[in-house]
């Protein structure tokens, strides 16, 4: 028997017990919390939703975090949580806070919902074979962490930590952020896919426990990793290089460094972040010593389903054009395009 009396749409009010509630909880994830979402609400022009559960007397039971997507080109939907990889239902109150969600997509006109994580009970189809989550604890030192990747990703690592003119710097401020940009932007653009508005990365900075981490190479930035901090965990979230990282093992010196960074703020986990299963992104956090475990999604639809997988073979012609657009031409009809993937 559950003690959770009602399911209630929040308001803004009521953001500081949601993040009190998931700030206490082991199993919440910085998705979970009002800030991502208020972020990319006004980033990305997506409106906000919080459902919670409660009991007779006020208290948080469940938490739901809920984001509005509209797009022309991929469809609508109710995403928890948007633009996240986790943020599904949190607490108790699963069969209510979801059954909730499906009334309010109804109400919004939308016809899907999409939760990830916290999956609910009965009538919801369920994806646990498309993604896979990377995560394990961090070591106590360099040499522990440094024993700890299989060996071949290991020598890569030694010869990144040996290179010249390599430099690892962090920060917050203007610079690391206009840095950042530039070099995940070329990343993504190198992968074929549309990189994210530059508000969307700064509201995050700015709002957030976040920082940025780059390797420069002779002064200048070849890899860099926006990252999240959360309960002991750091979650390196956007994470890319310039053609030159890879010649450079500068990606090999950019996470190893995040790791030592991450200890020193006191983190004792390192979330690798999910990958497709079967993908080189997933091969590169295996090698790295992380075992991949199945990701659970949920969807309920009252249409045909959204479709934003960039495998998917439909997209396969779309995506070898923009790896062959220029950059300044990418990063203008990006933002615009990405701001509805969610």
């Amino acid at each position: 028997m559950t003690d959770t009396r009602r399911v209630r749409e929040a308001t803004r009010a009521d953001a500081r017990a949601i993040a009190a509630f998931v700030q206490g909880r082991d199993d919440a994830t910085p998705f979970h919390l009002p800030a991502w979402s208020a972020a990319v609400e006004r980033a990305c022009g997506q409106r906000a939703h919080w459902l919670v559960a409660e009991r007779a007397d006020g208290s948080i039971t469940g938490v739901l975090p809920l984001t509005e997507m509209r797009s022309p080109l991929f469809g609508r939907a109710l995403v928890s949580a948007g633009f996240a990889v986790d943020g599904g239902v949190l607490g108790g109150g699963a069969a209510s806070l979801s059954a909730a969600a499906i009334g309010l997509a109804i109400r919004l006109g939308l016809p899907t919902v999409e939760l990830r994580g916290g999956a609910p009970l009965g009538g919801w189809s369920i994806d646990d074979t498309t993604y896979l989550g990377f995560s394990r604890a961090l070591a106590a030192d360099d040499a522990e962490q440094l024993a700890a990747i299989p060996r071949k990703q290991r020598a890569e690592v030694r010869k990144a930590l040996a290179a010249d003119g390599l430099e690892v710097v962090t920060g917050r401020d203007r610079r690391a952020a206009e840095e950042h940009y530039g070099v995940y932007a070329e990343s993504v653009r190198n992968l074929g896919t549309p990189v994210f508005p530059r508000a969307l990365m700064r509201e995050v900075l700015e709002t957030m426990d976040a920082d940025v981490l780059t390797v420069r190479h002779r002064g200048v930035a070849v890899a860099s990793v926006l990252s999240l901090y959360h309960g002991g965990t750091v979650y390196p979230f956007w994470g890319g290089g310039t053609q030159d990282a890879r010649r450079l093992r500068a990606n090999e010196l950019m996470y190893f460094a995040l790791m030592r960074h991450a200890r020193a703020l006191g983190c004792t986990r390192f979330d690798f972040g999910r990958s497709k299963a079967g993908t080189g992104a997933a091969a590169f956090k295996k090698n790295w010593g992380f075992a991949g475990v199945p990701l659970c999604y949920a969807t309920w639809n009252a249409g045909a389903p959204r479709v934003v997988n960039p495998l998917d073979p439909r997209y396969a012609r779309m995506v070898a054009a923009w790896r062959r657009l220029p950059l300044p031409v990418a990063n203008t009809l990006g933002p615009w395009i990405s701001r509805g993937l969610g």
